[in-house]
């Protein structure tokens, strides 16, 4: 009894301890259970992540190489067009044709199949955050803000993000595409023609472009407000907003008539005036629009009139302008410093490289400073051109204007050809028949406020008329482009920038097509020469110019220029060239030091070689003489010139007038150089025998 006593204990103690043995073996098993389904789980999600970002990558590879087949397919149509010397569709406009074909496939040629895993959730927000996260299962998602979607493309999600993955961010524009645009319409600008018109040229470009910008702010408003008796208006639009509308609108871009001017060598007055107007065009629209948009009245109504706001939105307009200008040309001058007293020359490749990069950064740092990068940009590019250039490597010439030139030519194509693109893919397009009618007409009106008043009162003193069929083609090249695309896309967020971009859209499509097709026509029309050279035209005008009338015209053009261009040539391109006379003769003897330490040993050079030229000029206190053979010039103080020893006198003193006119030529006056305004890639003699003959 006894024994079954402690058997039964025994049993009893056995179980005891094996049931909490078996309880923690239990619940072992089931969280190990839990944590391998918790690792599973995890690890399909990373697979998943995985293959969602491999999916992004390769799609994003799609998208890039969609422009880079749209810009190859632009190329060679290009080829064929100049091939067959077709002219009636510029490459900017069928670069625009062949992305409105793309647009139309990837908007309604390609559908997206709904993503099963996309939920709709409702959450009542008085504001979007720019950043959400959201708790799923304790885990925390950082989603960012894409945009709007209207109610109607809700069950579209897949779609509308394959057309946004196409839409570019505005900075995109600004930061990489148009700093190349910018700074090669200064590097390459024709400086000869450019300071020979320059006074019609900063018209049209401040005046021209602030009297457009108001005429057609003017007109958009009173359209606004007949919009909104009829009730067309969904939206609010004010009258800055037109000001804004008016400021963008009235950025010329010119590129289509530009390349069949030069194709056709059109006169040279008219193209150095169209080019010129555009390029600072560009840059007042962008200082005019940001000034517009600082405008801020005091008090709850930011769009009522006032005029202190005005004056303080003016004031804006000239601090970011002059602003922009000095940082420009303040890096330009560092890159002349730079290269002038180092020997980068020795090593091509990083002269280039440094070239580059300083050249880009003067947008971004105007960008970051506040300023306007387009304006820094194209002084930057106007002042590498004028002094940076001279200090190059001729290897790193070639390979600076070839390298400017190619991103120029693709960074336009791709913007012309995103243009077509955006029409379908951009997905807020607002569309207002009456809107874009008045913008037709407003656009219209503002060209015409701009060039025919302006020319009227610049040929009161202009010797060199601005003719009646020169305006009439100006009037028809007021194309726009790629500025007025990139600053209207910059902000669509509002109903009326919304509206804005849509209607821009429209009009650059129209006059790149229209008035830049019908360039060659128009031409004709207004009987404007074409196949005229420049150095040949202003050869013959000379040589049939009277001698009096041709003092006065070339005294006329040379007085404006003559005491900058004096003060540059002496002591500006000695300090940051190595052109130029040595400082040691144009400095007063108490900066010798200073004189000396500045002048480089190639500026002895070149004083030694022109020395030994076989021309001599010497320039006494009453009298210039210039000595060619048996032939010598005299002219006096007055302007008039004598000459003798040679039957070919008359002809030697039109070769001086040209010799003045064209190429680098220097005069010596007690050991200081005067030259007027030329360029240095012009040749500086022709055959005097030639002009006699004419």
């Amino acid at each position: 009894m006894r024994l079954k006593v402690t058997v039964g204990g025994a049993w009893r103690a056995t179980r005891t301890l094996w049931l909490p043995l078996l309880v923690s073996l239990s619940v072992g098993v089931c969280v190990c259970r839990a944590s391998s389904s918790k690792e599973e789980d995890s690890a399909m999600q990373n697979i998943v992540t995985e293959k969602r970002a491999e999916e992004s990558h390769r799609q994003d590879s799609a998208d890039l190489l969609i422009f880079i087949l749209l810009l190859t397919l632009t190329i060679l149509t290009i080829w064929l067009f100049k091939h067959r010397r077709f002219r009636f569709l510029h490459e900017t406009g069928l670069a625009m044709i062949y992305g409105l074909l793309v647009g139309v496939v990837l908007r309604y040629g390609i559908h997206v199949p709904r993503d099963i895993s996309n939920v709709t959730l409702n959450c009542y927000v008085n504001a979007s955050p720019a950043t959400l996260l959201v708790n799923v299962s304790g885990k925390y998602y950082e989603y960012t803000l894409k945009g709007e979607i209207s109610a109607n493309a809700v069950n579209n999600v897949q779609d509308n993000e394959m057309l946004r993955k196409v839409t570019f961010d505005p900075e995109v524009f600004f930061n990489i595409l148009l700093p190349p645009i910018i700074f090669h319409a200064g590097y390459s600008l024709k400086r000869r023609h450019f300071f020979r018109n320059m006074g019609s040229i900063l018209a049209y470009a401040f005046l021209g472009t602030v009297i457009s910008c108001f005429i057609i702010g003017l007109l958009m408003y009173g359209c606004v407000m007949l919009m909104k008796q009829v009730g067309q208006l969904d939206g609010d639009f004010f009258f800055t907003d037109c000001l804004f509308f008016g400021a963008i609108v009235s950025a010329t871009d010119p590129v289509t008539v530009l390349a069949i001017f030069n194709e056709l060598q059109v006169d040279v007055d008219l193209y150095a005036l169209l080019f010129g107007e555009s390029v600072l065009n560009d840059a007042v629209a962008v200082v005019l629009s940001s000034s517009i948009v600082a405008y801020q009245p005091e008090g709850d109504n930011s769009h009522t009139f006032e005029v202190m706001a005005m004056l303080k939105s003016f004031g804006i307009f000239l601090g970011v302008f002059s602003g922009s200008f000095a940082l420009g040309v303040a890096t330009g001058v560092v890159t002349a410093l730079v290269t002038k007293f180092t020997k980068l020359r020795d090593f091509q490749l990083l002269e280039t490289a440094l070239f580059f990069l300083m050249s880009w950064s003067t947008f971004l740092l105007a960008e970051a400073c506040g300023f306007t990068g387009v304006v820094a940009v194209l002084f930057c590019g106007i002042t590498q051109a004028h002094y940076t250039y001279n200090n190059l490597s001729p290897e790193s010439q070639d390979r600076t204007k070839q390298l400017f030139e190619l991103l120029n030519f693709l960074a336009e194509n791709f913007i012309f050809s995103y243009m077509g693109l955006t029409l379908f893919t951009f997905q807020n397009h607002v569309f207002n028949p009456m809107f874009i009618v008045g913008a037709f007409l407003a656009v219209f009106l503002g060209r015409a406020a701009n060039i025919y008043p302006l020319s009227f009162l610049l040929n009161l003193g202009r010797r060199n008329k601005i003719r009646s069929n020169f305006q009439h083609m100006m009037m028809f090249a007021g194309l726009r482009g790629a500025m007025t695309f990139a600053l209207s896309i910059r902000d669509t967020a509002t109903y009326a920038r919304q509206m804005m971009f849509s209607t821009t859209l429209l009009v650059v499509f129209f006059t790149v097509w229209i008035c830049g097709g019908g360039t060659t026509q128009m031409l004709s029309c207004q009987r404007i020469r074409v196949g005229v050279d420049s150095d040949q035209d202003n050869s013959v005008s000379m040589s049939f110019t009277e001698g009096p009338e041709r003092r006065s015209t070339k005294q006329e053009s040379a007085w404006l220029f003559r005491i900058w261009y004096n003060f540059d040539h002496n002591y500006l391109k000695p300090i940051l060239t190595h052109s130029g006379p040595p400082l040691t003769t144009t400095l007063p003897p108490c900066c010798g030091p200073l004189a000396r330490f500045l002048t480089s040993p190639q500026a002895y050079e070149n004083e030694c070689q022109l020395k030994d030229d076989d021309s001599d000029f010497i320039l006494t206190d009453g009298d210039i003489n210039l000595t060619y053979g048996d032939v010598t010039v005299s002219t006096d103080a007055s302007g008039a010139h004598t000459s003798g020893g040679s039957a070919f006198a008359g002809a030697a003193s039109d070769d001086l007038d040209r010799e003045l006119t064209y190429g680098d030529n220097e005069l010596v006056m007690r050991g200081t150089r005067l030259v007027l305004p030329m360029d240095d890639s012009e040749p500086p003699f022709t055959d005097p025998h030639h002009n006699l003959r004419m």
